[in-house]
């Protein structure tokens, strides 16, 4: 059980790294070099405008933070570079590489301006999200400079803090991951209940799959992370409220799940209830909610034996 608990902490560990912060630190990579060859072609525009030398190197100055230092990556040796990527780390290095991209974009010419906000017209015509078209009628006749300076703020916040409340769901299931694993193993060890959290963690694993095998769509890597240790705690706690329903004295499930439940893990049925208390969430919230109902029903004074 120590190993299963660990293998898989470290495999959360690669997914936060190496699938989650890695191929956005890639991207960030190449928005970088975008923007330092915008400083090249910039430069050789007006070389001798004090104030436009300025905003450049400070500019540059950013652009260096971001690639040299240690605000996204530690400076580990670079065969661990996947794992000296925190995921904490990337929403302040793209908010400051947005605003590298907008102080450029004021220092655009005029003919380039127009055509990068013909582009951001084009973009926000064809979105979806309430307020965008109406935001590309009012960039119509507009000065391009100031309209594109604007709309990129605009843009950009709405872009940064989509993903900080999509880096916060992430880190949250990746944390629950990681407690919900040693509760996994700590229960395991005291109750003996390997088998059933064993199904249980492969039914969590199977919903998720199978829901994008149906859906054809992305799901988010914290419910992916989170499913199997999600599906193992169910599986422990749902073979409990069996037993407890099965029980002679509430005896609302029958001798059936009392006789293949909390008491006897290795038995086949036992195994299948708890690969389906991993596999789906609903059952397991439905069988606490009839436990919570028949307990408030016993203990009220109605629901006592005289």
């Amino acid at each position: 059980m120590a190993a299963v608990c660990l293998s898989y902490l470290a495999i959360v560990f690669l997914t936060s790294r190496g699938f989650i912060a890695a191929p956005r630190y890639r991207r960030m990579q190449g928005r970088i070099g975008e923007a330092r060859a915008r400083v090249t072609v910039l430069a050789a525009v007006a070389p001798d405008d004090a104030a436009r030398a300025a905003v450049l190197a400070s500019v540059t100055a950013r652009l260096d933070v971001l690639e040299h230092t240690n605000m996204v990556v530690w400076r580990l040796p670079r065969s661990s570079w996947v794992m000296s990527i925190p995921l904490s780390k990337l929403a302040s290095a793209w908010r400051l590489l947005h605003s590298c991209e907008r102080d450029l974009m004021r220092l655009l010419p005029d003919g380039e301006a127009d055509a990068q906000l013909r582009a951001l017209w084009l973009r926000l015509e064809a979105s979806g999200q309430p307020g965008d078209a109406e935001l590309a009628g009012a960039l119509i006749g507009q000065d391009a400079a100031t309209s594109l300076a604007a709309t990129s703020e605009l843009l950009h916040e709405r872009e940064d803090g989509e993903a900080e409340r999509e880096y916060e769901q992430q880190r949250a299931a990746l944390w629950l991951a990681t407690i919900g694993l040693g509760a996994v193993y700590l229960i395991g060890v005291t109750l003996s209940h390997q088998p059933t959290m064993m199904l249980g963690a492969l039914g969590g694993f199977l919903s998720p799959v199978i829901s994008v095998m149906r859906s054809q769509r992305p799901t988010s890597w914290g419910v992916l992370v989170l499913a199997p240790v999600g599906g193992a705690l169910a599986a422990i706690g749902g073979m409990l409220l069996v037993r407890m329903l099965a029980d002679p004295e509430l005896n609302l499930l029958g001798h059936v799940f009392l006789d293949n439940s909390w008491d006897a893990p290795d038995r086949p049925l036992a195994l299948a209830i708890a690969l389906l208390f991993g596999f789906s969430g609903t059952l397991f919230s439905r069988l606490a909610l009839t436990a919570t109902g028949q307990l408030v029903a016993t203990g009220s004074p109605a629901g006592r034996q005289p």
